[in-house]
């Protein structure tokens, strides 16, 4: 049950993660601006070289998408590079949550997933400030903290307790974004924006929210989350009901219920080909998927 690529995830999610918790709230974090309001410090750049390397000493023919590094292929070559498995990829975002870090809010997260094609094999959402690890494979279950998790059994959107992430990276889909939020907060019974999209998965998966939507994420952000849910008994899909959020970075997740209502309160306002007109695709890790 791919237990391998997960002890590898595991190991190399709790290198990560003592990594960032030691920068937690330390002045020494060197923060560059890598966008709009999207950052990168010190704590993201040690944690996903500490994160790499584990899995290069592990897997050294296994390509890696990484947040800060982008695309690599087995041992160390360039996205085309090749290696005995090489169709195997790992999916490393060192620290979800940058902005929440940097601002001494404990909302933040290490999230590391394998997929190989379009599967997702095994998925670890590590959470160092609230001391939770959320860990699955494909066909083996997920888990926080070592108990089987399960999605919320909510019969439906009314009465929902949701979570949700602004599109900060995509400003020019907001107008689309604010007509689901009205929508779906006229009906649930809350909706939380915590800012850090793997955990709002992991945490979706154990059921703790019935439902999460967000629009345009990065593989890597996604990855393992997208696996808890699966393995939880959710469902995920873009915002069509079909299986591109890794090309879109486009995700409607939950428990299968509230899933699906929440899915066709998204198709009343926003489809992925009306994002697509409004924010053209521009990064190479989703473009190309």
């Amino acid at each position: 049950m791919h237990t391998e690529l997960l002890d590898t995830a595991v190991a190399a999610s709790r290198l990560g993660a003592e990594i960032v918790t030691r920068y937690f709230r330390s002045a020494a974090l060197d923060v560059r601006c890598k966008g709009e309001n999207d950052f990168v410090t010190r704590a993201d750049r040690e944690s996903e070289a500490a994160i790499v390397a584990e899995i290069r000493r592990r897997h050294p023919g296994h390509r890696i998408l990484a947040e800060e590094s982008g695309a690599s292929g087995g041992d160390g070559g360039g996205a085309g590079a090749t290696g005995g498995d090489g169709d195997y990829e790992w999916l490393i975002d060192p620290l979800d949550g940058t902005t929440n870090f940097l601002q001494g809010l404990p909302v933040y997260c290490v999230s590391i997933a394998c997929r190989r094609g379009g599967e997702v094999l095994a998925g670890v959402v590590n959470d160092p400030a609230g001391a939770n690890l959320f860990a699955g494979t494909a066909g083996g279950g997920a888990f926080w903290n070592g108990a089987r998790m399960e999605t919320s059994r909510q019969p439906g959107l009314s009465g929902a307790f949701l979570a949700t992430g602004y599109p900060f990276r995509a400003h020019a889909t907001i107008d689309l974004y604010l007509a689901v939020f009205r929508d779906v907060f006229l009906q649930a019974k809350a909706v939380r924006r915590c800012g850090a999209a793997a955990l709002d998965l992991a945490y979706t998966a154990a059921g703790v929210y019935d439902g999460f939507f967000e629009f345009r994420l990065s593989p890597w952000d996604i990855g393992a989350g997208v696996l808890l849910v699966r393995e939880a008994g959710g469902r995920v899909t873009d915002l069509d009901g079909g299986q591109r959020f890794f090309r879109s970075g486009n995700v409607v997740a939950g428990g299968p219920a509230v899933q699906r209502e929440l899915e066709a309160a998204v198709r009343r306002h926003a489809g992925e080909e009306a994002l697509d007109r409004v924010s053209p695709l521009s990064r190479p890790e989703l473009a190309a998927r």
